[in-house]
């Protein structure tokens, strides 16, 4: 593949980490004196915490800067964090706000041609090619799945193939009919895809890519899609809070950590309680700052995962942006059962270690008298047990949860993000 197939935009994939540090310094100089200038919250919160926009030096003074989280947008509901009159907004997405008010995320002209560049970016990672069929299957609406895979795939020159969520029979015949090469999904779905296609008889073999976001991807899941559908899975990373899919970054085909555009986001990785920025290779908490958004940049947001930076040399794929770790779950997943910590993630690799395990399962967290214990539902071919579902968990997590062994296709099925924990209250 050429140069122009291999990137997006070469100059800024593979400009060296010097020229990536300069940028990045004068951008957020820049943006610290934007947003003071144009939001009356943002600047009375920085200077309560002594921050002079013209005195302020950039990389070295961002831990003046105080760190902000979903709080504060749901504090300023719907637009008091938006830094440009209502009339240049183009477009918004916002999050489902099931724990509170939502997060809204409005963008400019500009803010969406940023979108779409961060998004053809990660396609172009992936191995697109101009022309190819790109399914995209997350919904279009308020939710910014859908329309960030829209608008970085008109970006990035591909046959758009607009499904939407949902009737997985139609999305199996569609891409068999026009030849579909990438899918765009949770990965959840992906299991009842196979489900469907194995029903219907039907084998997808233009099928190569599949770029998944939205929830966590665990190495067993990608290993488990990988060899069913015969495609190279890539793990897409961005938020509402950063712009949407894609926005920050991607793994490419080296899939050795995540790539983030450090053009146009700056990262720290600080420690969960104290905030105290933390050493590349230690894992903490990851804060986001958009150095390039204009209706509303956020600036040290802490997003709630967590991973670690892993490397800054330069990737087999040539690009020399920061890597990653993959998230290796939320602060706010944590679960805490007989004392030991551990998330849904590491309980999803655990199961898919078992041979015969089926895509499917359920975490039920149950609570009785202020002690959590946990039960694992999971569907499994015959000759899996429950025994031997609660041995490998007590060998990967350190105690024995609750394991039961049901049918392939007892379990509910959604044609969208699955519902992985459930928590009840026993009397």
């Amino acid at each position: 593949m050429s140069g122009s197939e291999l990137y997006f935009n070469p100059d800024l994939e593979t400009m060296s980490q010097d020229e990536i540090v300069a940028l990045q310094n004068e951008r957020l100089k820049e943006k610290v004196r934007y947003v003071m200038a144009n939001n009356a919250y943002l600047r009375d919160l920085y200077t309560k915490a002594g921050v002079v926009a013209e005195d302020f030096r950039g990389i070295e003074d961002i831990e003046k800067l105080p760190i902000l989280a979903k709080a504060n947008f749901r504090e300023t509901y719907p637009l008091g964090m938006c830094c440009v009159p209502k009339n240049l907004i183009r477009e918004m997405h916002m999050s489902s706000g099931s724990t509170g008010t939502p997060v809204v995320m409005p963008y400019t002209i500009a803010d969406l041609e940023q979108w779409a560049e961060c998004m053809a970016r990660c396609y172009r990672m992936a191995g697109a090619m101009e022309g190819d069929p790109i399914q995209i299957m997350p919904t279009f609406g308020l939710f910014n799945g859908g329309f960030g895979m829209y608008h970085g795939a008109r970006a990035a020159g591909l046959f758009v193939i607009p499904t939407g969520s949902g009737n997985t029979e139609r999305q199996i015949r569609m891409a068999r009919d026009f030849n579909t090469r990438i899918f765009g999904a949770v990965i959840s779905y992906t299991g009842r895809l196979i489900e469907v296609m194995e029903k219907m008889n039907i084998e997808l073999p233009s099928l190569k890519i599949g770029i998944f976001g939205a929830e966590t991807v665990t190495k067993a899941m990608t290993e488990k899609i990988s060899a069913r559908l015969g495609m190279d899975v890539f793990n897409i990373y961005g938020m509402t809070e950063t712009g949407g899919v894609g926005t920050l970054g991607m793994d490419c085909k080296d899939h050795s950590g995540i790539h983030v555009w450090e053009d146009h986001y700056y990262l720290e990785v600080v420690d969960p309680v104290t905030k105290k920025v933390l050493p590349d290779g230690q894992e903490g908490e990851l804060v986001v700052t958009s150095l390039t958004r204009e209706a509303l940049p956020v600036i040290r947001f802490k997003t709630g995962d967590l991973t670690k930076i892993i490397s800054r040399e330069k990737c087999a794929c040539g690009r020399t942006h920061v890597k990653i770790d993959q998230i290796a779950g939320r602060t706010d997943d944590m679960l805490i059962v007989k004392g030991v910590n551990f998330f849904p993630s590491q309980v999803e690799q655990a199961l898919f270690e078992i041979p015969g395990v089926g895509s499917e399962y359920q975490i039920i967290m149950e609570e009785k008298d202020g002690v959590n214990d946990v039960h694992i539902l999971v569907e499994a071919e015959e000759g899996v047990t429950g025994y031997t579902v609660e041995k490998h968990l007590k060998e990967r997590l350190g105690f024995s949860p609750k394991g039961d062994v049901m049918p392939i296709g007892s379990l509910p099925r959604v044609d969208g993000k699955a519902v992985r924990l459930i928590r009840k209250k026993l009397d």
